[in-house]
């Protein structure tokens, strides 16, 4: 991963970074480098013992569950909203699914130890404890659709989410990708993009898809879209740091 250009966004573009207590901030923010993430990087394989934490400020970064037999499913998102590298923050130095950015775009990456060790202020706990929770929410939401909602749903489910972690309209996905974050044949992805297609929902060409019609996907889409979006808020919502500083 190539360093990050200076005309990027710095890290307060991170929802978690900008959360931070000022006690815990100051110094932590010299630990930050920045990093460029290019579609299909892997952070860190399954096991592997993660040495960072990343905090994307741009791009989308999928944690993927593989299984014996080469196949994958997808089981959560990280954007501007939240951090890669959750299980070492916590101290238990590895997980066991796989991180690999989805949507290009940059991040600061940080010492696992160091941010282990903000643990030790409450307020700082608080937060990633927090942002644990709204993981795990994101992972339940996702087995249960998988579970009973139709591909349809899931897709939605799944462009929503993707698009509250960029800018614009437009993610850069094949279908064959969908296919595999959604842990179904790509045969019914393409059919299913083709009926959202079809009906004015969304357009797609050349490993782009574009969302035409947002009110009409979020009405398609399963009640799991609206618990995530609404638990995320709930648990992790704009610092007041952040507020005063627009002000």
């Amino acid at each position: 991963m190539a360093r990050m250009p200076q005309e990027v966004s710095g890290p307060d573009r991170n929802l978690i970074v900008r959360s931070l207590p000022e006690e815990s901030a100051s110094g932590f923010r010299e630990l930050l480098t920045p990093v460029t993430l290019r579609f299909g990087d892997v952070l860190y394989d399954a096991l592997d013992e993660q040495r960072y934490v990343f905090f994307p400020t741009e791009g989308v970064v999928s944690m993927l569950y593989l299984m014996e037999n080469g196949s994958s499913a997808e089981i959560a998102l990280v954007g501007r909203d939240g951090m890669v590298g959750l299980a070492s923050a916590l101290g238990a130095g590895h997980s066991t699914n796989r991180a690999m950015v989805q949507v290009a775009g940059f991040a600061y990456r940080a010492p696992a130890k160091a941010v282990h060790r903000l643990m030790a202020s409450e307020p700082t706990r608080n937060i990633l404890l927090r942002y644990s929770q709204v993981v795990m929410t994101q992972m339940s939401q996702t087995a249960v659709c998988n579970r009973h909602h139709t591909v349809v749903q899931q897709l939605c489910r799944w462009l929503l989410q993707s698009l509250d972690l960029v800018d614009g309209s437009e993610i850069q996905m094949t279908q064959q990708l969908m296919a595999e974050m959604l842990g179904v044949r790509r045969e019914g992805v393409s059919l299913v993009a083709s009926g959202l297609r079809a009906d004015g929902l969304i357009d797609y060409t050349r490993g782009t898809v574009r969302v035409l019609d947002r009110g009409a996907m979020e009405a398609r889409v399963c009640e799991c879209y609206a618990v995530v979006v609404r638990e995320t808020r709930r648990l992790l919502p704009p610092s007041k740091r952040r507020a005063r500083a627009e002000a």
